[in-house]
């Protein structure tokens, strides 16, 4: 019902605007569009096949390959990992596309950094972006990949994995990113945990998901329609 069906937004919802990124910036707008991708993907089949909900995710796809070229990379994983719950929801050439891209940013340690995947923000502060790799960006990165039919022996994959088993906190068991927004020191408070947070419930799931069977093949993934 509060889907936007007019505009140049029209098939998102409303979002929040703080100009804080991951989450609450202008280009937001997109995370919160697949976050409800993926949700629709959770559903039952007899709740996707209802003909209001076919309008609207009819909607939903065509902003999402609208605006597809104006995202940073970091949006479009979050497409990559809602393709998953909902096949056909972006063409197959496009998912490969993402995952190539991905294996090009990983870096020697195994990781990925997440300022990386959207180098054009900076920092309200004025301090330069962190630049190693961080337990958000490996843990979402790691987690996607294998939802998206990565296989378990891949080496790359094993090399993420690896870096996130290492890099588990000693003293409080999870892992860290820093803020996108401006330099945090020990001393940040709640509002400087929201990264860390984040990053460990992305590493604790792709480890979880590594431990689990391996997924269906990526190529039969990828070939399923979606009904709209």
């Amino acid at each position: 019902a509060l889907q936007r069906t007019s505009g140049p937004e029209a098939g998102s919802w409303g979002w929040l605007q703080f100009n804080n990124e991951p989450w609450e910036a202008s280009d937001s707008v997109y995370y919160g569009a697949a976050l409800a991708a993926l949700a629709v993907g959770s559903t039952s089949a007899a709740y996707r096949d209802q003909p209001s909900v076919q309008a609207g995710l009819a909607r939903l796809r065509d902003y999402l390959l609208r605006t597809y070229p104006a995202q940073p990379l970091l949006n479009r994983i979050d497409l990559l990992w809602a393709a998953q719950n909902l096949p056909g929801l972006i063409p197959p050439s496009m998912q490969h596309a993402v995952i190539e891209q991905l294996w090009e940013g990983q870096r020697t340690d195994g990781g990925w950094n997440t300022a990386a995947l959207m180098p054009g923000w900076k920092r309200r502060d004025g301090t330069a972006q962190a630049r190693e790799s961080d337990g958000y960006a490996t843990g979402l990165i790691s987690l996607v990949l294998q939802q998206a039919g990565v296989a378990p022996q891949d080496p790359r994959l094993q090399r993420a994995l690896g870096w996130l088993r290492r890099h588990q906190s000693f003293w409080n068991g999870g892992w860290s990113a820093e803020s996108l927004n401006r330099r945090r020191g020990l001393r940040a408070g709640t509002v400087g945990h929201f990264m860390d947070d984040a990053a460990t419930a992305f590493a604790v799931m792709a480890l979880t998901r590594a431990a689990q069977p391996a997924p269906a093949a990526l190529g039969a993934r990828l070939s399923a329609p979606l009904r709209h």
